[in-house]
């Protein structure tokens, strides 16, 4: 027994060290970037929209092709920068809006909202016959949790909403009888908002509601009270359906965020008018966009079995492959039952949440998998609502602990991977330049500054925090430009100097820095940020070893001489 509470006393411990890691790496911040989406899916959005910065609005956010909710990323970014534009508003702070405050602050609110995933965990633990604090220190110290749950993700509130929803639908454990779950109208409401967040959420969602229903329906004496269950949880779907609707149709129509207030000087009759001339839906824009193979096609293709052999290993490690090894095992012990023993099935039946191997579990996380894998276009960030269940299966019956060596060592390399060397040197570059263009040289003599990013991701504009007035700074996204386009467009540049004050900057990793000199350009200055790893223009294995790997693995800012 002593030894059971001192090692509970260190789980603890050691749980409360990893979430000061989360809290601490956010504010620090972390620099790598690991997809557009984190920035161009909310933060980007709502800079434009409160903040009346330059930005660059994504296809999904245009009244021409609405596919995203516009109600997540305003209570999310929208908040988040509402606070910080209010405290600048009230002199509390001078410069409360720059391109630190304007990274950390969504994700700050993000990382507080991954301690859901905790609390569901703590909750969930001792139903699902696992220790709570052991899958507690699991998900804590799973890179997963520490780089995308602290990043502004769809797919992060995606995996919170998961985690309420198993949480909702689970029996809690009350004086050690069963309580069955209750909620209903939460239920609801939950799969509704997270059917407007990523209509994907259906596939997460499957396999809670179909527990949830088999429990209220054998709990349930009375036929009349089972019917009251699904209506309430109708009922609140729909009412929260009617919000996201009105919100997304106020915001994506010519009464958007700009125009609210004028709403005031309108009748009911007449909002109301122009609400039903034009009623958008946006999960059913993205279903229908996402069903059609040429658009998947454009995001990239893959292999169907991608997520399984692949993905799943990238996120989880160990985990996924102890999670599928079990499934098959468990498959084949049902298909001997089944053959061999069918004739004593009434005396090997149980609970199936109690049976060996917690089958109900794989179910949570394999059904999302399968459905998720019947579209070619999967990337390993679909996967991360998962982290939930399979940290759930992996601390039952202690099958993670053998392995925790390896658990250790790959979550390490996980999280220096993704969270600063993953296109790293992009977001200190945009750092650096803000605080250039901000100077006070460049406040009291107003410049010319033209910004070409080329092979690296999408700069989000709005850490660079230019106001839409300022006609001043220009930025070019070459993205993965051939030598000849972006040589040309280098040369143009060079060619358009009219002014003293032009300063035209390009950004480009070290990997492709000979493309720049081929181009026939000087330079008169040139910064390295360090590190920066490009998957898309990686480094070749033997520079790495050489006395040139610093700038394999870095970024430059070259600045264009006249």
């Amino acid at each position: 027994p002593r030894g059971g509470v001192g090692a509970g006393m260190w789980a603890r411990g050691l749980w409360a060290l990893l979430a000061a890691l989360r809290a601490g790496w956010c504010l620090l911040p972390q620099a790598g970037y690991l997809h557009p989406d984190e920035f161009f899916q909310s933060p980007e959005v709502m800079a434009g929209d409160i903040l009346n910065l330059q930005v660059y609005y994504p296809w999904e956010f245009l009244s021409s092709s609405p596919c995203r909710t516009v109600v997540f990323p305003l209570m999310t970014s929208g908040v988040s920068y509402w606070v910080i534009k209010s405290l600048q508003q009230l002199d509390i702070c001078s410069s409360c809006i720059n391109s630190y405050t304007l990274l950390v602050s969504p994700r700050l609110l993000f990382t507080i909202f991954s301690f859901i995933l905790d609390y569901s965990v703590y909750r969930l633990a001792p139903f699902w016959e696992a220790d709570p604090w052991k899958a507690l220190v699991l998900l804590a110290g799973s890179y997963v949790t520490l780089v995308f749950y602290t990043r502004t993700f769809t797919n992060t509130l995606e995996g919170l909403l998961f985690a309420l929803l198993m949480v909702l639908v689970s029996p809690r454990k009350s004086d050690g009888s069963l309580v069955e779950p209750t909620s209903s109208p939460l239920i609801g409401i939950v799969t509704t908002a997270g059917f407007f967040n990523r209509p994907t959420f259906l596939a997460f969602a499957l396999m809670p509601l179909l527990y949830w229903a088999g429990l209220i329906a054998d709990s349930q004496k009375s036929i009349k009270n089972l019917i009251n269950h699904f209506l309430k949880l109708v009922l609140c779907a729909c009412f929260t359906a009617i919000v996201f609707i009105t919100a997304d149709t106020f915001y994506f129509t010519s009464m958007g965020l700009e125009n609210l207030y004028s709403i005031k000087k309108s009748s009911l009759f007449d909002v109301i008018a122009q609400l039903n001339e034009r009623m958008i839906v946006t999960p059913l824009n993205f279903v229908s966009y996402n069903l059609n193979p040429h658009n998947l096609a454009l995001h990239g293709s893959h292999p169907r079995v991608t997520h399984f052999i692949i993905n799943g290993i990238m996120l989880f490690g160990i985990l996924h492959i102890l999670a599928i090894s079990a499934g098959f095992n468990m498959l084949k012990k049902s298909i001997y039952q089944l053959i061999w023993v069918k004739s004593h099935y009434h005396g090997l039946s149980g609970p199936l949440v109690h049976s060996e191997g917690n089958p109900t579990l794989l179910l949570f996380y394999f059904v999302p998998l399968a459905f998720l894998s019947l579209f070619n276009h999967q990337e390993p960030r679909f996967l991360i609502p998962l982290i939930l269940p399979l940290v759930l299966f992996s601390t039952s019956q202690n099958r993670a602990a053998r392995w925790k060596h390896v658990i250790i060592i790959f979550n390490v390399l996980g999280a220096l991977l993704f969270g600063c060397l993953h296109q790293g040197g992009l977001i200190p570059c945009l750092f650096h330049l803000e605080q250039l263009m901000h100077s006070p040289e460049s406040s009291n003599h107003p410049r010319h500054y033209v910004l070409l990013f080329a092979h690296t991701y999408m700069p989000p504009r709005s850490l660079l925090n230019i106001k839409k007035t300022n006609t001043h700074i220009e930025v070019i996204d070459m993205a993965g430009s051939e030598e000849e386009t972006l040589c040309k467009t280098v040369g143009q540049q060079t060619n358009n100097f009219t002014c003293n004050d032009c300063h035209v900057f390009v950004i480009i990793p070290g990997t492709v820095r000979a493309t720049i000199t081929k181009c026939g350009v000087s330079f008169k200055n040139e910064t390295l940020i360090f590190p920066h790893l490009s998957m898309e223009d990686p480094p070749q294995i033997p520079s790495l070893f050489s006395g040139n790997w610093r700038s394999q693995l870095g970024l430059y800012i070259l600045q264009l001489d006249k």
